[in-house]
């Protein structure tokens, strides 16, 4: 049996070590036959902790990604820029903004380039509670390729973001878990399952069969678009030159540095980056 369950009376604690340990969302609970007779889930187990009220605040600077076109978007993004598409009644820049004030981040470091001017106007003409600095990127830079521009500006660990992603999940959580493994970079990802309308063969080099899954489900790590990264990374990024932030994982793991995955629940994780997605995101609100 795998050994990732608990028993049947064990302390709420211990179940707790084994699943931050393990980065388990669900523990089953057996009794003394082994027999399965619960399951805990993530945010049963920790719920005292997710009260925003009664844990400590964390004020980390926040990047948000938002020069982007949003040609996915088209053609309501031909007329406003994705940040200042509406989620409800408010933009999705502002829905995001706000989880991040709610844990205690006050300070918004905003990468704008596509109707920049559009954004500035906008959210200096709307009521926030929290500091915002844009800095324009001149020409396309990848999706990290702009932080160059912070450099001196940022000395303590910190949030990316991209602009039209919402994620169920205490960002507290994400950093206790950066700074007790020693990461460099941490980022968030979703467990997602695609299922498989076909027979999947496998083969060996010989060409034979060596098994077949009848219409599979798979489950892969999707990253979410959502990272802690250490201060001194900013060094690492070139300045004016197109880098992805794949290309600043690289530079950290052929260095020996620890780049860690904090996974979320598939269903914890909403991304309006096409239009089916942003019409679900739009039922939720």
């Amino acid at each position: 049996i795998n050994k990732v369950y608990a028993f049947e009376g064990e302390e709420i604690d211990s179940i707790r070590q084994k699943m931050y340990r393990l980065r388990a969302e669900c523990m089953p609970v057996l009794n003394e036959n082994k027999e399965l007779v619960d399951v805990i889930f993530w945010k049963d187990a920790f719920k005292d902790r997710l009260e925003t009220d009664v844990r400590e605040k964390i004020n980390l600077p926040v990047v948000i990604m938002a020069g982007g076109k949003g040609t996915r978007l088209k053609p309501i993004t031909n007329v406003i820029p994705k940040p200042l598409v509406p989620v409800g009644d408010k933009t999705i820049l502002e829905e995001i903004m706000n989880q991040f004030e709610s844990i205690g981040c006050k300070n918004f470091y905003m990468s704008v380039n596509y109707k920049s001017d559009m954004m500035k106007f906008y959210l200096d003409h709307t009521e926030h509670k929290y500091d915002i600095e844009f800095f324009e990127e001149p020409k396309p830079l990848g999706t990290i390729g702009s932080v160059a521009l912070l450099k001196d500006k940022i000395q303590t660990p910190f949030f990316v973001t991209n602009c039209d992603i919402l994620i169920d999940q205490d960002f507290r959580d994400v950093y206790d878990y950066h700074i007790e493994n020693k990461n460099d970079i941490t980022m968030v990802t979703a467990v997602k399952s695609f299922h498989i309308p076909y027979g999947v063969i496998e083969t060996g080099e010989d060409g034979l069969m060596t098994g077949l899954k009848e219409k599979p489900d798979i489950t892969y790590k999707i990253n979410t678009g959502v990272y802690i990264l250490n201060p001194e990374l900013i060094n690492d990024i070139p300045e004016n030159q197109f880098f992805h932030i794949t290309d600043l994982m690289e530079v950290v793991k052929a260095r020996g540095g620890r780049v860690g995955c904090f996974p979320v629940s598939e269903n914890s994780w909403r991304d309006m980056g096409e239009w089916p997605e942003y019409l679900k995101m739009i039922k939720v609100f």
